[in-house]
């Protein structure tokens, strides 16, 4: 299973049970064909956003927020998944214009909108390319030059 289609399992999963912590979650996934170890389980969980919540009668459960963008990522968690999502980073005026493997964009688009930066209006991600608009008509560059920075990548492509 991709880690694109564990993910959005681990969603289904959250949505339809009760999941009090990472090890009944591996458990769920197991019983549904999904190995996976709790490391894992883990960073999915922060990619997606996932939360505890106190639910009416019952212990504390994760749950995915219903609005993701609201939810504030650390700057730490940013600078993680660019750096082992992103493959290119390419920017002209005010777009930005990301690549990642396969499957892998939707991961880096949320994370972008969840990190709150500074000029950044929001992303579209598809299957592997993320479009970045930035608030200033010019903007691009010093988005796409932050974001190449945190990525870890060494080239800088821009175009005028």
């Amino acid at each position: 299973m991709t880690k694109t289609a564990r993910q959005r399992r681990i969603v289904e999963l959250l949505q339809t049970n009760r999941v009090t912590s990472q090890a009944v979650l591996v458990e769920l996934l197991s019983s549904n064909g999904a190995s996976a170890t709790q490391a894992t389980v883990s960073r999915d969980l922060e990619e997606l956003g996932a939360v505890k919540v106190r639910v009416p009668g019952g212990e504390p459960v994760y749950a995915i927020p219903e609005s993701p963008h609201a939810q504030v990522a650390p700057p730490d968690q940013l600078r993680r998944v660019l750096g082992e999502w992103v493959a290119d980073v390419t920017w002209s005026a005010n777009l930005v214009v990301m690549r990642t493997p396969p499957g892998s964009a939707h991961v880096v688009g949320s994370a972008i909108d969840r990190a709150n930066l500074d000029g950044v209006l929001g992303s579209v991600a598809g299957d592997d390319t993320i479009l970045v608009v930035t608030a200033s008509p010019t903007g691009g560059s010093k988005v796409g030059k932050k974001l190449s920075e945190l990525a870890g990548l060494t080239q800088t492509k821009g175009h005028k």
